[in-house]
């Protein structure tokens, strides 16, 4: 419960500091400003030369000790007068011999203090476009407190490096966490590329403001944050469909690959409005999904679907591109949210399965120093001193030998192949003597460098003992074959013998559960199990997937 009342206040904390944010922007406005006719409907002549005229009137001013300054959005390098002083040059314009030296799209012009008197005022720009003539962008003058004017970028800028440095922070973590974890779960490597995609696309929108970008590269920086927003786009909903275990998972993703992909077609070099349907579709496919797991009660998938309609809550109060950034920062908290449910669920899984192995493990010893084991044992050893002093004694040798690894391997997660192979080995040698048959082990391809759990094997052959009997001449034969592929590697045991149960098909017990419990332990989910008869005996298959 309380986990809910933290996310309430996280959401109204950011609500907060969005709306002071915006009320610093719009109520610092000190100048009214009157254009003597709309500025976004003037365009560029078919001539690379232009000339552009507004009048501005200065009504009433707070602070008549500050300087004024313009800000001017415009294509082209110009020069700038103010009631025809020359204020400021933004490029070089073209002349005959020389060529144009391309000016910023967005440029700033401190006004002297004596031409800024109450009253109308005459902007002119002089200059040339011979870049990106087919775009067809207007001229947007402001006119505002210079200091402002340069000080309103840093303070946006500085609340998006914040935001951008945590999200480095957290694709570095999480593809460290990724690299270094042995389960590699694509849900975490996916977590690492949306924060680091998310990182590039608040460091390319705010690159503006740290670098003299010129006009004519103008729409490579949109381009890119194009391509950015698509990628996150895409991979957000994959991400909350592994989370949630989504079904029709391919489906889905062709669907909205499609829709991406239509967006991009029918909306292309419409930057901004491209941009915000790519969002629109990212969050209208993610909510789809957070829905559906809330409807299976699927853990988590209740917040993260409000956590996802707040984002259509900012967005609609707010202008777009803070509202979008805010957005994807509530969807990435969301997203952490189900990271901590699904570490704990992992944890909780893991101790569970160490109690489990500890308890098979357990049980497997008393399994050999039980009453019974060790009765028979004894029985048969008595029998094989009296009638063989020498057997007897080999008899007694692998016994310690085997109670002496089955010791040095109680307490361990893994072991070498060959310790488990020597356990075996013992095991059977044991097993000979006390019910007087023939037990042969056999090996192909073993890797000295293996390790696999302890008594894993040991407890098929106790399997293998107790459910056959000897074919009519020779031995039941133990036969382990291992081989390694690029993506997993494979123990199979064939044991050679007649079944007892011939019409059981599969064997369940604590030999099997404890087999389970311990592959669980050391590789997670990535590991199969199969045992079952086939013609000539038994089979048991062990795969790892690497």
């Amino acid at each position: 419960m309380y986990k809910s009342y933290f996310f309430a206040v996280l959401f109204l904390l950011m609500f907060t500091s969005c709306k002071y944010y915006k009320e610093y922007v719009t109520t610092d406005v000190t100048y009214d400003v009157d254009y003597d006719h709309e500025l976004n409907d003037w365009h560029m002549p078919d001539s690379s030369s232009f000339k552009f005229q507004t009048e501005v009137v200065i009504q009433k001013r707070k602070n008549h000790s500050e300087s004024l300054g313009l800000q001017i959005n415009a294509f082209g390098a110009f020069d700038v007068y103010w009631d025809g002083v020359l204020v400021g040059k933004n490029g070089q314009m073209a002349k005959s011999g020389q060529s144009e030296i391309p000016g910023t799209e967005t440029s700033y012009y401190q006004i002297p203090k004596k031409l800024s008197n109450l009253g109308k005022h005459n902007v002119t720009l002089i200059g040339t476009q011979t870049y990106n003539k087919e775009a067809k962008r207007g001229i947007d003058v402001k006119l505002k407190s210079y200091l402002q004017l340069h000080r309103s970028p840093l303070i946006v800028v500085s609340f998006m490096n914040l935001m951008a440095g945590a999200f480095l922070i957290a694709a570095i973590y999480y593809f460290f966490l990724y690299i270094n974890s042995a389960r590699k779960e694509l849900a975490v490597f996916l977590f690492g590329i949306i924060c680091l995609l998310f990182f590039f696309l608040l460091i390319i929108e705010y690159v503006k403001y740290y670098l003299d970008i010129p006009y004519n590269q103008f729409y490579t920086r949109l381009k890119i944050i194009g391509w950015l927003t698509f990628a996150i786009s895409m991979l957000v909903p994959w991400y909350f469909m592994l989370q949630f275990e989504f079904k029709r998972k391919k489906l889905f993703l062709a669907l909205l690959f499609i829709v991406l992909l239509a967006v991009y077609i029918g909306y292309y070099g419409h930057f901004d409005i491209s941009a915000a349907y790519f969002t629109i579709t990212a969050r209208f496919f993610s909510i789809v999904i957070a829905i559906d797991a809330a409807i299976r009660k699927t853990k988590g998938g209740l917040i993260v679907a409000a956590g996802l309609l707040a984002g259509v809550v900012v967005n609609y109060f707010m202008f777009y591109d803070f509202g979008l950034f805010i957005a994807f920062t509530i969807l990435v908290l969301c997203m952490l949210y189900l990271h901590t449910i699904r570490a704990k669920a992992m944890e909780e899984a893991h101790n569970a399965s160490l109690l489990l192995s500890s308890r098979l493990q357990l049980e497997l010893i008393k399994k050999n120093i039980q009453p019974h084991f060790l009765r028979n044992t004894l029985t048969s050893l008595i029998d094989w001193i009296e009638e063989s002093p020498k057997e007897g004694v080999v008899f007694i040798r692998a016994l310690a030998e085997e109670f002496d690894i089955m010791n040095d391997i109680a307490e361990d997660t893994l072991i070498p192949i060959r310790q488990e192979i020597d356990l075996c080995r013992r095991h059977l040698e044991v097993m000979s003597f006390r019910k007087e048959i023939c037990y042969e082990w056999q090996e192909e391809g073993i890797d000295e460098n293996e390790t696999i759990p302890p008594a894993i094997f040991h407890t098929i052959i106790e399997n293998g003992i107790t459910h056959s009997f000897p074919p009519n001449e020779g031995c039941i034969i133990f036969y382990l074959k291992f081989t390694k592929e690029k993506q997993f590697k494979e123990y199979t045991l064939l044991t050679f013998a007649k079944n007892r149960q011939a019409k059981k098909e599969k064997r369940i017990g604590t030999g099997f559960k404890y087999i389970e419990a311990r592959l669980t332990e050391s590789y997670g989910t990535n590991w199969s199990f199969d045992s079952h008869s086939v013609e000539k005996g038994w089979e048991t298959t062990i795969k790892i997937f690497d």
